[in-house]
């Protein structure tokens, strides 16, 4: 039997997905300052020292406000699989490649996480998406390619790992949200927050020894770069992240992707003065209608009624 979601679902879901959408546009260009070689941190050590502080905090969070911190076995598998697949394995790969690409470049290969996202689903339930989300998603995509096909034929041949990281990491991050979509844990949405961040931090550490990194010795730009990824990016973003999945179907939290671009490639013109072209200007254009289109699609189906969620928290 089908459960009508409770009347604030949607509202409350669309402003954690507001928050997800500005906060996350902007780490890319964080993520960039940070791990700028010779100023900034090893790729994955940064990523390492930035999970294990978020995710402390957000537990400590949790057991001052004496919510439920000890997980059960399927729980703690869960949030295991889905931290290693959403950081080392996602985020990871991002922090290396901006090593050698520029952070608008990186978030518009990123935007391809709706297309994973809906084939995962779709292969999952051995069904095909609806024709009006599937052509919302093509638009998207249409806008990402004017977006980004410019940049990928002015590409440097020496950068084609990087591309090949960046194009990797989307579809482990929807594989990611798709898991703790579809096994929902009984914990609140900070709790499980903080244990994501926590397991991603160890496979981000396991990683980081593995290849030896040195040890990190960042400037001033780097370190406050580093303490916005934790603050903004990790503990406010990230939990609203995983509160709007608990809310929202998983198709229109993954719009977030759609709009990140466009935040990184304003925030690329107004900061490192990177010229923003009539193309991309016609490419932010359709990524934004795409949005609308799924949000629209997807929000009629959310107010219809949706199975709700067993581990919504209070």
């Amino acid at each position: 039997m089908v459960e009508k979601p409770e009347p604030r679902a949607l509202p409350a879901g669309l402003l954690h997905l507001l928050v997800v959408y500005v906060v996350w546009g902007s780490t890319y260009l964080a993520i960039r300052v940070a791990v700028q070689p010779d100023t900034g941190f090893p790729p994955f050590a940064m990523g390492a020292l930035r999970l294990v502080v978020a995710g402390a905090v957000l537990l400590a969070w949790g057991l001052w406000k004496k919510w439920r911190l000890r997980l059960t076995r399927n729980e703690a598998i869960t949030l295991a699989a889905a931290g290693l697949l959403l950081w080392p394995c996602a985020n990871g790969l991002v922090n290396l490649a901006e090593q050698r690409v520029d952070s608008g470049y990186a978030a518009l290969l990123v935007a391809t996480v709706p297309i994973w996202t809906a084939l995962i689903d779709a292969f999952v339930d051995r069904r095909r998406p609806k024709w009006r989300f599937v052509a919302s998603l093509g638009v998207g995509f249409a806008g990402v390619g004017l977006l980004s096909v410019p940049r990928l034929l002015a590409a440097d041949p020496a950068d084609a790992l990087s591309v090949a990281l960046l194009l990797a990491a989307p579809v482990t991050w929807a594989a990611g949200s798709v898991l703790q979509k579809r096994r929902p844990v009984g914990t609140t949405p900070v709790v499980s927050s903080g244990y994501l961040l926590l397991f991603g931090s160890l496979g981000f550490t396991a990683v980081s020894l593995a290849m030896r990194e040195p040890l990190p010795t960042p400037g001033a730009a780097a370190w406050g770069a580093w303490a916005y990824l934790v603050v903004a990016g990790s503990i406010a973003a990230f939990t609203s992240f995983v509160r709007a999945l608990r809310l929202l179907p998983t198709g229109v939290v993954m719009t977030y992707a759609y709009v990140n671009p466009v935040i990184a490639v304003l925030l690329g013109a107004l900061i490192l003065g990177e010229r923003i072209s009539p193309v991309a200007v016609g490419g932010m254009a359709l990524v934004l209608l795409g949005v609308w289109g799924v949000l629209g699609d997807r929000g009629r189906a959310l107010r219809s009624g949706t199975p709700a969620s067993p581990g919504r928290s209070q």
